[in-house]
């Protein structure tokens, strides 16, 4: 590996250049590299032979990306953390940690220098040999746990495995990066609403961000009441967040509320594209269409999950359904795309679905219309259907009376009726998401061999595996099925019980099997911490899970054939196929979400700051809204876009009074006598 810096240029590029060891299966890249920081952020390990490099999804994907010169390119003693350690490692004395505020300011050319001179020792110590052709997945490696984080008391943060230190390693971000991105997002009137599945540097500052706007709105209004500041300044701090992280329903919600309570000029959305489609409809609908929501990047974010929706396979999947005897209604996930909600609502009657409310839309669906009458047709998540079917099965097979399923399903429903339901679901065959696919049996294995006395915890999305594992947990409280909220509830539930106990000599670690994306982890902590300071809590301790499988991590050869226990790491999580990801498909972080990063945001922020006073920058900007390929459309007659949100609009409504609109269930009569 080598770094140059432009001198040519007043804040200077890097360019990497990177032979990967053939057990890496990438190749050699050869890119112009304009932020050190991603490379920084991966994971480095110096053993006694050769340095080891663990590369961040952002960083493969860059490097094989031109991109233009990065704003957020200082190099903070935070973000040299690893080369610091890395060159300290091999007993030099220079210490990347102590760049100065001089060198910060110019960037990567005068910093570049100093890392350049420190990373040439250490070539020697790279492999070059040449790429081999890339193969199917890498042997399994037998994993006797999985990496953590223990949070303690204090802000205690214990990571341990490589993959959780990659995941700790920013959890606490530099202040003058919080506050500057603040200034911006309160003097532009800007909001960002961001998914639970971001990047965990950018996780960090977003949430520190939050805090800190909480912090100064507080002050604010001490010092109005003490009539120091004019309650009519011109620099008001929101008393609604600025920054909201939620699932992908609630980011609609908060971005609506930043326009009303804040009057925010435009709205930031960190996601995948079918949110920042969902977070525009919805704000649209709520009469605020005129505030333009803009994406992190302008690539295409996908999905793989929406996109198995969008192929002639769902929608022949539909038009069967549509043509049964039966009155049939399309429940379908949310996280699907406006075009597919709008081709489902032209086929069959629709409504959306989150992973919160899914089981609640089908009994009242089903208590509304007749259980032996109605088929639900659930899609396209795969996954979550056959869950959905496996806990209905569950709630029959354990023995559940008619009186404590009116008490804690539903009140219309008896075990006949949940009988009638579970055999009138039929669920799509063809979907996934990737990263949820990946809790195959070797995950479930460790989990059932290893971690009995752990709490275990489940997206609806979770192949049946690992679902059945945490639902059959969940009956004795132990665990959780649900959305990246109800797993978030559930563990500030149980560390809330613990805590208010507080039994000073009896020292309590609770552990979570995190069945879940793992970029949740920093609300997780947040909320976490929290709890144990209001508590003033010195004996409790929770450590989150990640259960990365062993098809997801990869062993580290010694290609001296030093057989020693020098070697300070021997499974790197990831580099087969990038971060917790590996060739045979399945991630414990989401490589599409990954898009999604402390530098876009900035470079989007700038944007947005200097539009008026540039036409290219404007037209660069519109470059980064949500896809629009229903614009000036109609199906049948009827506006796309219209079709499109009217099944979110459906689930407004069911959400508000708990009964399916009388609309949706008319449409579902038509439909019947229609076939």
């Amino acid at each position: 590996g080598s770094l140059s810096s432009n001198q040519g240029s007043e804040l200077g590029t890097i360019t990497i250049t990177i032979t990967i060891h053939p057990s890496y299966q990438i190749g050699s890249i050869t890119k112009s590299y304009p932020s050190f920081s991603a490379l920084l952020k991966g994971y480095s390990s110096l053993t006694s032979n050769r340095i080891n490099m663990f590369i961040r999804p952002t960083a493969v994907q860059r490097l094989t990306t031109s991109f233009g010169l990065r704003r957020s390119i200082t190099i903070a003693a935070r973000r040299a953390t690893a080369a610091s350690s890395l060159v300290a490692s091999s007993g030099s004395n220079n210490n990347i940690a102590t760049i100065n505020n001089n060198d910060q300011q110019y960037g990567p050319t005068m910093a570049t220098r100093r890392i350049n001179s420190l990373l040439s020792q250490q070539r020697a110590l790279f492999s070059t040999a040449p790429p081999t052709p890339t193969p199917t997945a890498p042997p399994a490696q037998q994993i006797t746990s999985f990496p953590s984080i223990v949070i303690g008391p204090n802000h205690k943060l214990e990571p341990q495995g490589s993959f959780a230190e990659a995941q700790a390693a920013f959890l606490e971000p530099p202040k003058d990066v919080v506050e500057s991105l603040l200034d911006q997002l309160i003097d532009l009137k800007v909001g960002i609403v961001a998914h639970y599945y971001m990047d965990v540097e950018l996780q960090g500052v977003l949430h520190a961000m939050k805090r800190r706007q909480m912090e100064l709105l507080h002050h604010q209004q001490l010092q109005e009441e003490d009539g120091g500041v004019d309650a009519d300044s011109s620099r008001r701090i929101p008393e609604y967040p600025l920054v909201a992280i939620a699932d992908s329903l609630k980011m609609g919600d908060d971005a609506v509320q930043m326009c009303a309570q804040n009057n925010v000029n435009s709205i930031i959305c960190l996601g995948v594209d079918f949110m920042s489609e969902s977070v525009s409809a919805i704000m649209g609908k709520n009469g605020h269409g005129n505030v333009p929501v803009y994406r992190a990047t302008q690539k295409h974010i996908g999905c793989s999950l929406a996109e198995s929706a969008e192929g002639d396979s769902y929608k022949a999947w539909l038009t069967k359904s549509a043509a049964s005897d039966k009155k049939s209604l399309h429940v379908v996930y949310i996280n699907t795309s406006l075009e597919t909600k709008a081709v489902s609502s032209s086929i069959i009657p629709t409504i959306t679905c989150t992973s919160s409310n899914v089981l609640q839309t089908i009994l009242q669906a089903s208590a509304q219309m007749g259980p032996e009458e109605l088929q639900i047709c659930y899609g396209p998540d795969t996954y979550m259907g056959d869950n959905l079917v496996s806990l209905l099965d569950a709630v029959l097979s354990s023995g559940w009376s008619d009186e404590r399923i009116k008490a804690d399903l539903h009140k219309a429903h008896d075990r006949s009726t949940i009988q009638s339901l579970r055999d009138n679901i039929d669920v799509y065959p063809s979907g996934n998401c990737v990263v949820h696919h990946m809790f195959g049996q070797s995950v479930v294995d460790t989990v059932l061999n290893d971690y009995a006395d752990a709490y275990v915890t489940a997206h609806l999305e979770v192949p049946g595996e690992m679902f059945q594992i945490a639902l059959r947990k969940s009956l004795d409280d132990e665990g959780v099925v649900g959305s990246t909220s109800n797993i978030l509830n559930f563990i500030e539930r149980k560390v809330e019980e613990a805590a208010a106990k507080n039994t000073p000599n009896e020292k309590q670690r609770l552990k979570f099997i995190l069945g879940t994306e793992a970029g949740m982890v920093t609300s997780i902590v947040r909320s976490v911490q929290d709890i144990l300071d209001s508590n003033a809590c010195q004996n409790v301790e929770a450590e989150i899970i990640f259960p990365v499988s062993s098809e997801a991590v990869m062993a580290v050869d010694d290609e001296a054939g030093d057989n020693s226990s020098t070697s300070s790491l021997e499974v790197v999580p990831g580099v087969a196929g990038g971060e917790g990801c590996s060739t045979a498909g399945g991630c414990a972080t989401c490589p599409f979400m990954k898009m999604n990063d402390l530098d876009a945001v900035h470079d989007v922020v700038d944007m947005i700051s200097q539009q008026s006073s540039s036409s290219n920058i404007e037209l660069q900007l519109s470059k980064h809204l949500p896809p629009n390929r229903l614009a000036g459309k109609s199906i049948n007659g009827k506006d796309a876009i219209e079709l499109g949100t009217e099944p979110i609009m459906y689930m407004r409504e069911f959400m508000i009074e708990k009964r399916l609109s009388e609309e949706l269930v008319k449409k579902v009569e038509q439909g019947r006598m229609t076939a």
